[in-house]
């Protein structure tokens, strides 16, 4: 068993050059870009047998979109093409103190439209060691609502880790819809990823001693938070990325895991960012990663941190990085020296 699956959507990056806004510029640049797709080139990377299930249009914008996944290693088999077209995000980078920027333009997308009868999942999940979506997918449409919910129920019958990084996005969906939804699929969730603000944002659960407006993080807050949803939903592993927000340039970035028995917290890196979009799927790709290695929590969670860490450097949506690379980083070589 070891295939790495995702689900979700896979959509067109316009952005422009630099820090530029979208008023002045005359010109965008293209990228590719989603939170599943994230994960699955992240796996793909790390070595994994890693599956990027979506619906694309047949046209020529579709076939890039497939092209850039197996430019990366990522297996394409179950990608269904049809639909009309993919979905776009204009994407304006902050600085300083004015921050980053996305409009969504992805309504009646390929994926959005898609049937849960176009999707074979006894056959997916064949041979499958895991699942990861996002709380975006189903946020997207009634209908991927419906696959979202068919998907989790075959992994589980198929003995198939199921993971979800809740995204709670809120331009798609209102809270209270978001939690309604969430509550259904939680039921068939092994592993849950969350930011700061995702679990407060969905569940209403709120860690004390934090104020995210002026970058504060209270660990033993999270901590608390993390056991919460670990009870509740009976689940084999909580994780939460701490960011404190300086400022739009500037983030201190860590996390922390909660396996029912302890804690464990990585260091704290102090990122100078270039691309934060992304940041969150790359960790959730290291965390995936770090738990079907068999690595010991801690471990785990610096391996993740580290690769989210990495992640805020480089252009674009994709964690573009070495396993050998994150592993320089967990271990505490962050000097950004040359390597000759």
């Amino acid at each position: 068993m070891n295939k790495f699956v995702t689900f979700g959507e896979i959509m067109l990056r316009l952005a422009p050059e630099g820090y530029d806004r979208i008023v002045q510029s005359n010109k965008l640049d293209v990228f590719y870009g989603g939170g599943e797709a994230n994960v699955s080139i992240s796996l793909a990377a790390f070595g994994k047998e890693s599956y990027y299930v979506t619906k694309l249009p047949k046209h020529e914008i579709g076939q890039s979109a497939v092209n850039e996944l197996r430019r990366y290693g990522v297996i394409t088999n179950y990608v269904i093409r049809g639909g009309d077209r993919i979905g776009i995000y204009f994407c304006e980078k902050g600085a300083s103190q004015r921050p980053s920027k996305v409009i969504y333009d992805r309504a009646h997308s390929a994926i959005a439209e898609a049937k849960k009868e176009e999707f074979n999942w006894k056959e997916i999940f064949k041979s499958a060691a895991w699942f990861h979506y996002t709380g975006i997918t189903p946020a997207l449409s009634e209908n991927c609502n419906e696959i979202c919910l068919e998907a989790v129920k075959a992994a589980k019958e198929a003995g198939v880790m199921v993971s979800l990084d809740i995204n709670y996005r809120k331009k798609l969906w209102s809270r209270e819809k978001a939690g309604t939804v969430m509550e259904e699929l939680m039921k068939y969730c092994d592993v849950v990823i969350a930011n700061e603000e995702d679990i407060e944002s969905v569940f209403g659960i709120k860690a004390s001693g934090t104020d995210l407006t002026a970058g504060q993080i209270n660990n033993l807050g999270y901590q608390v938070v993390a056991k919460e949803m670990f009870d509740k939903y009976h689940l084999k592993y909580v994780a939460i990325t701490l960011r404190e927000s300086i400022s739009a340039s500037d983030n201190g970035w860590s996390a922390l895991l909660y396996d029912g028995a302890n804690y464990y917290t990585s260091r704290k890196y102090d990122v100078h960012i270039v691309d934060r979009v992304g940041g969150g799927d790359s960790f959730a790709a290291g965390l995936i990663y770090g738990i079907t290695s068999k690595m010991d929590g801690q471990s785990t969670i610096e391996f993740a941190t580290a690769a989210s860490c990495l992640k805020h450097t480089i252009e674009g949506d994709f964690n573009v990085v070495s396993l050998e690379e994150v592993e320089t980083l967990m271990k505490g070589d962050g000097s950004g020296r040359v390597q000759r």
